[in-house]
Parts: structure tokens; sequence; C-alpha cells
């Protein structure tokens, strides 16, 4: 990252690997160490957990790069997901990506200039290696096609999930922002604001696009799936965060994510003024 780091490294040992992270005095944690793929696991569909097929997904030049220049024959629906290695609940994420290059023959023709970020998602760990997507909530990323057509970006999509938008579940697939259209290979910061099983903000550079509430296990769209693991309306309270690939190359840079869940207590040694939700069991007063 280019932000100065002030914090102290932290280690996290979590599920199968070391995940290396820098927290900074104002709560933002790096999830990319610009070097490699350090705390991240792959989980591309037809593919067991861990195998990144092809260098789907790889660290060059301070990026996460996404590119198909490895794959041979038909893309064969090689949805491919990129998982960092820790949950969270209430927390701040914030990314920049920009689109390159052309889509991977074979693709769906729905995928072009179409990438986006999981959250709340299951565990990669459960994932079946014939499952296409994860059981989780996107910010999705679309870039404009055909010049004067509008093509907003940080929509909401809901593979096995729905949300409820304007009072009520909302039965479609994907929700379009309000956010403005983007053309070409031009840098865009994505972030998201998640208060665990409540409100969800889309924000697209700085404006917020879209909100909604309660997402929950539910709905269609994924398939080959453990059915344990889909327990329909089940409140998603927590979950990981994973990049996505689908068949356009597409960069990602300056990946960071702040918890929002802490101490609020100014009287605490552990007070953070930029937690907006109380764990009182978390204060720290000697």
């Amino acid at each position: 990252m280019k932000t100065q780091l002030l914090g102290t490294s932290l280690l996290f040992l979590f599920g199968c690997g070391l995940l290396t992270s820098q927290i900074t005095d104002d709560g933002w944690e790096t999830m990319f160490n610009e070097n490699d793929l350090s705390g991240w696991t792959t989980k591309v569909y037809h593919y067991e957990v861990g195998d990144n097929y092809a260098d789907t997904f790889r660290a060059e030049d301070e990026m996460i790069k996404v590119r198909y220049d490895k794959y041979e024959g038909d893309f064969n629906n090689r949805f491919s997901h990129l998982y960092y290695d820790k949950p969270f609940s209430d927390f701040h994420f914030k990314v920049q990506y920009r689109f390159v290059g052309e889509l991977y023959e074979g693709a769906p023709e729905y995928t072009i200039l179409n990438s986006g970020v999981m959250f709340h998602s299951q565990d990669p760990q459960t994932m079946l290696k014939e499952q296409d997507w994860p059981i989780s909530v996107e910010i999705q990323f679309l870039a404009g096609v055909e010049e004067g057509v509008d093509r907003p970006t940080g929509n909401m999509c809901s593979p096995g999930t729905d949300v409820v938008y304007e009072g009520k579940i909302d039965p479609r697939h994907c929700i379009k922002s309000t956010s403005d259209t983007y053309y070409g290979n031009q840098w865009v910061t994505a972030e998201l604001m998640v208060y665990h099983d409540s409100l969800v903000k889309h924000i697209i550079n700085g404006k917020t696009v879209l909100e909604y509430t309660k997402p929950q296990i539910g709905g269609g769209v994924a398939n080959g799936y453990d059915p344990k693991m889909k327990e329909d309306g089940k409140l998603l309270k927590e979950g990981f965060i994973a990049l996505q690939s689908e068949g356009q190359p597409i960069d990602f840079k300056n990946i960071e994510i702040r918890n929002l869940k802490g101490c609020t207590d100014p009287r605490a040694l552990n007070y953070k003024k930029y937690y907006e939700i109380s764990d009182k069991e978390a204060c720290n007063y000697q």
C-alpha cells in the first residue's frame, strides 16, 4: 500500500495458513502485502480448494491480477474466487479496481467487463469441488460496454442469498445501484459498509449508491453446494471476503478493511473512536 503504515505488524494464525497483516493507528488493516498471495485461499469451479488453476490470481506490480493467458481450451465456467483467510462481521472495506484486456473466449457474454467482491461468504473450506458460486453477497463491478448506455457499478448480486430492499425481500438476483457508468481501464474505488446482519452500504468513488438490510441465506443461482450449508432464512452476521474471477481480466489494489466493532467506552484502555458497534465484553480497564 502507498499509505504510510503507522501500526505494528500483526500475525494471525487462521484456518490452514499464516495470515500476515498490518493495522494502522486509525484501524485500517492491509489485506494484501503487494508481494504474494499469503493469507489468501483460491477456490476455482471444478477444482479443489487451494488449487489456483493456471495462475488465475497472481501478485504482480503491487496488485492482485486476474488473468487467463495460461488457460487451455474452453472456459468451462471456471468461475473463481480468492478468499481472505479471516472472517469479518462489522466492517468498512475498500478496494480499487480496473478492467483490462479482453474477455476470455468462451466465457459467458454477461461477464464482459464484469467482476466483483463477495462478502458474508461461506468459508471456502466448506465449498464442494463442483460448486459454482459461494453462498454469499456480492458487490458487483461493471464497466460501460456501449457508449451512452448506462451500466452502473457497485450493484448487489445474491448467489444463494436474499436481501431486504425497500422494506421487503427482493426476488431479483441483482439490484442496480445509482452509480455513474465508468468506461475503459480507469481505476474505480469501491467501498462496503457492513453492519453484521443489519445494514449494508455500497459506495463508489465516495458516493453511496445502494443500501439494503438483512442479508440472509436463500434464493437460487448457487449450485453444487453441500445442502447443510444452505439454511434458507438464516441471517448472515459474518463471513469471508473474496475477489472474483469470471472470465474478464481485472486488477485489484489498495485492499483494506477496518473493523467497526469493539470497545466504545472512552474510559477503557482499548477504546477506539472509529468503533461504531459496541462490544462491552471487549473493553479493558486495566
